[in-house]
């Protein structure tokens, strides 16, 4: 599938159906913080966010937020806000962070799924932990200095690609 295709995108989390996920046999939902869950230009998830972790949660699920934010203040007061497990501090591209979620979780990979905003961080290191990998469209256009430039080559390395939702 390669390193920087995802297996599936959407155009935003809560379009992506919880029973689908049960029925694919998913037990951990693994985020990425800034522009998937919480807009980089917010303090907070937007409603629907917490309303579908919720419904992750109701189904039996276990969530955590993996973030490369260094802020581990920022990223802990979203985890208690959203009723989910965090690791920061995550250094994606590379998988250590989710492989450490997975055992905390005591999830198989196969029993995994990635959500992030950026091919090149989230879905990359999803792939390298040999986990299912959803890319969302960024909640905001927002973004630190150096996504931007990422953000260029993620263009040019989407192209073709359909996102669900849109």
């Amino acid at each position: 599938m390669g390193l920087f295709r995802a297996t599936r995108y959407v155009a935003s989390l809560p379009l992506v159906s919880v029973d689908e996920l049960v029925d694919a046999g998913i037990e951990l939902v693994l985020l990425d913080r800034d522009n998937t869950c919480v807009p980089r230009d917010a303090r907070e998830a937007p409603a629907e966010v917490t309303e579908w972790l919720a419904r992750v949660r109701a189904a039996g699920m276990t969530a955590c937020l993996v973030s490369n934010n260094f802020h581990t203040s920022q990223v802990s007061r979203t985890a208690r806000e959203l009723g989910v497990e965090f690791v920061d501090h995550a250094m994606k591209p590379l998988p250590w962070a989710l492989r450490r979620a997975m055992r905390r979780a005591g999830a198989s990979a196969d029993r995994t799924v990635m959500f992030g905003d950026q091919v090149f961080t989230d879905v990359a290191a999803g792939n390298l932990a040999g986990v299912r990998t959803v890319l969302v469209r960024p909640q905001s256009r927002s973004d630190l200095w150096y996504t931007h430039v990422f953000r260029v080559f993620e263009r040019l390395a989407l192209r073709g690609v359909s996102f669900e939702g849109e």
